[in-house]
């Protein structure tokens, strides 16, 4: 099996970047076999995906693991498709890691860790019972964790990696938990007899209420979604890009294959549940990001809105199978693998493009940057490529899937319940102002770092990149504008993989290529390709008439402001500024946001002083909480430490009394 090798491989590579993590070659070495590790994956997903259809590859059994069960491992449709998407980003991640690996504050202890965690990610992926599953899951979590710990001198750090450490404690506890009731008091841990198990409602209940927790709490669905703001700006910007862009990834990997594999009676209510959830962490997640100066962080509150609009399709999908529409679910379930895909292209691209940003001016506070386009020209026409298609403008592959997320919410009402029909349009407001916030957030991101002119000296200083992160960062570019123009052959790649789940072919209802047409052949038809042609020939026709008709001298002059020369680089506008108008309507109200100023009175030549105060209320108001309440046990019971010998043998007597109890009643 060539998974196994490439899985052994990734081992190796992670053992010679600890035994010779002292030679300035082994970092190059190192991110180059994890270039060809995962674009050997890459082919081995695709090849699958295209030759064996929807047959999978017979589960391989191994002398190893629990010991009435060893461990099985298994490549299906979806497991495959997951290859692709996980790993192509990996290898991007990788080829820029060439370049970007030697220059992270501690390289010694971020080299050996990045193979280890890409063999994680893809364990989880083959694994076919709840033991490889978890063991995978839980390397996943504390390589990623080591990883973002690696700048253990920086407090900020330390504190995210506290963080994280704790959710993904409790992420596995909850798919400890579900797996346990899916294998029921047999102990059935194998993929192939839960299938089969029934459950009991209240049992069926909570394995779906614990999965949407544990796979909820990694993929960073909010209210779960604390740890990820903190982490992905901690960790080195290519560690960021797998864990935002891959990670998240394999969390939904996880969430589909319980929800729509193993279990099959799934009700349209926690479909509901999910949409709900979905719009919210949409809405949130990029009203998050609008409020940000670091860019890195920006990026990862981005993510949460991208997550919350997967999870808007997933619940589509489970509300239409279990009200027995089963196209219809088919297409939600294609349109969240779409921008399962997406995400995973644009997002690594942004990430990689903040490490480049921060590898030639050392910041990523927004207001210390600008100007970078003319200093770094490569590096910002595909941050802008990747800021379009996260903004969902067409013809970029963003849009396709929002598009076709939007097309299946469309249906909605369809289902025969006053929830879906009440909430699928509350969903769809909340789903296109997270769109409109979107734009509008990275017209900032791009404008504040890019245009403009320098707002610093390290950003005056900056020049381009590498050329190794250069091609990083232009693959997934021509990428995102392949993906949004051929969506057609993208959708039905996606619709062979969702047919084993959902148990239906996809009508591929296209109007004679290239048009896109999901729901109906007289409605709702989308062609991207016929989009590019149409923008191509008014830019050519704008160009050829300007160039003929305007004047051809070009004329040079100083930056003015109302008829005088503006010599203040702080002038310009600043990150803050941009965002003062949405955070006067929509701050106040969700962040307590407060602005003071303070103006000295005529005569007085000490300076005027302007404030801002936010506050996070899902910090605040949850997890803040939690942290009492943990803290006030922990003082409590650190009180055992102090007793006498006669206390200690009582509690010994008195908890061996109890545990007899407890066999005396389970006897009767």
């Amino acid at each position: 099996m060539i998974i196994g090798t490439v899985l052994a491989g990734f081992l190796c590579l992670g053992l010679c970047g600890l035994l010779f993590n002292r030679s300035p070659l082994i970092h190059r070495a190192v991110y180059t076999g994890c270039l060809v590790l995962t674009s050997v994956l890459v082919g081995d997903g695709l090849w699958h995906i295209v030759q064996s259809g929807q047959e999978a590859i017979p589960s391989m059994v191994l002398p190893f693991g629990l010991p009435w069960l060893k461990a099985h491992f298994r490549l299906d449709s979806l497991s495959a498709f997951f290859l692709v998407a996980i790993n192509f980003p990996s290898a991007l991640a990788s080829l820029f890691g060439i370049g970007y690996g030697g220059h992270v504050p501690e390289p010694k202890r971020v080299t050996p860790l990045f193979p280890v965690f890409l063999f994680a990610m893809n364990g989880v992926l083959i694994s076919d019972d709840a033991f490889v599953f978890l063991v995978s899951w839980e390397v996943m979590s504390l390589s990623s964790w080591l990883l973002v710990l690696s700048d253990h001198t920086n407090p900020e750090a330390r504190r995210a990696a506290m963080v994280y450490l704790v959710m993904a404690v409790f992420g596995t506890f909850c798919l400890l938990s579900a797996f346990g009731l899916l294998a029921g008091p047999t102990g059935a841990y194998g993929f192939v007899t839960m299938r089969n198990a029934h459950l009991s409602p209240l049992a069926g209940a909570l394995v779906v209420l614990l999965a949407l927790l544990g796979t909820g709490s990694k993929a960073g669905l909010v209210p779960l979604h604390a740890w990820l703001p903190l982490a992905h700006p901690a960790a080195p910007s290519h560690v960021s890009a797998l864990m935002s862009g891959v990670m998240t990834k394999v969390a939904i990997y996880g969430l589909i294959r319980i929800l729509y594999d193993l279990r099959s009676d799934v009700g349209w209510e926690w479909g509901f549940v999910m949409m709900v959830l979905g719009a919210v962490a949409a809405a949130l997640g990029v009203l998050y990001a609008l409020m940000q100066r670091d860019l890195k962080t920006l990026l990862a509150y981005s993510t949460v809105e991208n997550v919350g609009i997967i999870f808007i399709a997933l619940g589509l999908a489970l509300a239409f199978r279990d009200h027995g529409e089963i196209a219809l679910s088919a297409l939600s379930l294609v349109a969240a693998l779409y921008h399962v895909v997406n995400h995973a292209l644009f997002k690594s691209l942004l990430f990689l493009g903040s490490g480049a940003i921060l590898q030639a001016t050392g910041e990523r506070n927004l207001d210390k940057l600008g100007g970078l386009l003319n200093r770094m020209p490569i590096t910002g026409f595909t941050f802008l490529i990747g800021a379009c298609a996260i903004s969902a403008l067409p013809p970029l592959n963003g849009f396709v899937s929002e598009w076709l997320v939007f097309q299946s919410l469309f249906k909605g009402p369809t289902v025969a319940h006053w929830a879906m029909r009440f909430g699928v349009p509350v969903v769809g407001v909340a789903m296109a102002l997270a769109a409109a916030f979107a734009a509008t957030c990275f017209v900032r991101a791009f404008g504040i770092v890019f245009l403009g002119r320098p707002r610093s000296k390290q950003a005056e200083a900056a020049v381009e990149v590498p050329y190794s992160m250069q091609i990083a960062m232009a693959i997934p570019a021509v990428l995102c504008l392949c993906l949004g123009v051929f969506p057609v052959m993208v959708t039905s790649g996606i619709a062979t993989v969702v047919e084993p789940l959902v148990h239906v072919v996809l009508p591929a209802a296209v109007l004679g290529w290239p048009w896109l047409s999901p729901v109906s052949l007289t409605a709702g038809s989308y062609s991207a390709t016929m989009v590019l042609l149409t923008g191509a020939g008014l830019m050519i026709t704008t160009l050829l008439v300007v160039h003929h008709f305007g004047n051809r001298a070009i004329r040079r002059a100083p930056i003015w402001d109302c008829g005088h020369r503006e010599e203040i680089v702080n002038s310009q506008y600043s990150a803050d500024s941009f965002a003062q108008p949405l955070r006067r309507v929509f701050g106040s109200v969700v962040f307590r946001a407060r602005e003071q100023v303070e103006m000295p009175p005529p005569g007085e030549m000490s300076p005027a002083r302007f404030s801002l105060s936010m506050s996070d209320p899902i910090w605040n108001g949850l997890y803040l909480g939690i942290v009492r309440v943990i803290d006030a046990i922990a003082d409590r019971v650190n009180l055992l430490q102090f007793q006498t010998v006669r206390r200690y043998l009582l509690m010994m007597f008195l908890t061996l009394v109890l545990l007899l109890l407890v066999v005396a009643v389970r006897q009767q």
